[in-house]
């Protein structure tokens, strides 16, 4: 790994622990984490192999990052207060966030670190067929996640603003974070 590769993992799961702390939420909560991930997909995604299985591999990855993201989102609280929307990452979220960041820079450390050879024969054994698909489904995985915890936010914001007309009574609060 090299220095990008550090930065852009560790801004991925510094995201998370952003939104520990309760904010608004606002254009950036969007845009920040999706800007990220546009970075990191123009940098890595070169190609999306289809050949042998690269495909199923792909297809897994990003599944479970739909699965991580949508239930970060649904364990993140959103509250409506004066009419501006409030989020707060809870410890549930957090961790799903981290599993998923944490696995793809796990993944990239052991292979550059005595790994490689074993994901090699494992590649040979299930017909994945480049390096390359291991890349593709591993920044597809990150950009599914981060897509899918923002739409589950953006749905559940709607919600919350939709449960509580403005000046009748207070908004409820969406919490899953216990």
């Amino acid at each position: 790994m090299n220095t990008t590769d550090w930065i852009t993992d560790i801004a991925l799961v510094l995201i998370v622990f952003r939104q520990l702390r309760e904010g608004r939420l606002d254009r950036m909560s969007y845009l920040i984490p999706l800007g990220i991930v546009a970075f990191v997909s123009s940098h890595y995604l070169r190609s999306v192999p289809t050949a042998g299985n690269d495909l199923v591999l792909i297809g897994a990855l990003v599944a479970a990052g739909a699965v991580l993201g949508i239930a970060g989102g649904v364990y993140t609280r959103i509250r409506s207060v004066g009419g501006d929307l409030f989020i707060k990452a809870g410890a549930v979220s957090a961790a799903l966030w981290v599993l998923g960041m944490g696995a793809r820079m796990g993944f990239q450390v052991w292979t550059d670190h005595g790994g490689a050879d074993d994901v090699a024969r494992f590649s040979v054994t299930h017909d994945i067929t480049t390096g390359q698909a291991w890349v593709a489904a591993f920044v597809l995985m990150a950009l599914t996640e981060v897509v899918t915890r923002l739409a589950t936010i953006f749905v559940r914001s709607r919600m919350v603003e939709h449960e509580a007309p403005s000046g009748t009574r207070p908004a409820p609060v969406l919490d899953r974070t216990t």
